[in-house]
């Protein structure tokens, strides 16, 4: 059986990487996109368990983002990660998970393998159409 797929999503390489190393280390295959334009192009040829979007990046409107990934993909769970404790109501109500940097590592493997356990969504893909994020 093949490994959960998940797409982290962070305009920082490094940061990326560090996630990308730590959730291939609990038998995850990871994704990793740093653009809006990169995070439709791999959801609409990837399919994925769950979107983590990292909450500020230089570049991105990730309440954008988030809210066309859930119109795309309205069961596809999205986990925001964010290093602030007061986060703006309109990006909660997009998200699944919300999870403080400062708790990481304790709760975002244990989220993520209860939202992949409980996988209601159909991980096809729909038809392709035009992309504007």
């Amino acid at each position: 059986m093949d490994s959960p797929t998940l797409l982290c999503i962070d305009d920082r390489p490094q940061m990326l990487e560090i996630r990308k190393a730590t959730l291939e280390s609990h038998g995850y295959c990871v994704k990793l996109a740093s653009s809006a334009y990169a995070v439709m192009k791999m959801l609409e040829d990837t399919s994925v368990v769950a979107v983590l979007l990292e909450y500020k990046q230089e570049g991105m409107d990730v309440e954008a983002v988030a809210s066309h990934i859930k119109q795309r993909f309205p069961d596809l769970p999205i986990i925001l990660l964010s290093a602030y404790s007061d986060m703006p109501e309109r990006i909660l109500w997009l998200v699944d998970e919300y999870v403080m940097k400062s708790e990481m590592q304790e709760r975002l493997v244990s989220i993520i393998e209860r939202m992949h356990k409980r996988a209601p969504y159909s991980t096809e893909r729909p038809p392709r159409r035009g992309v504007a994020v």
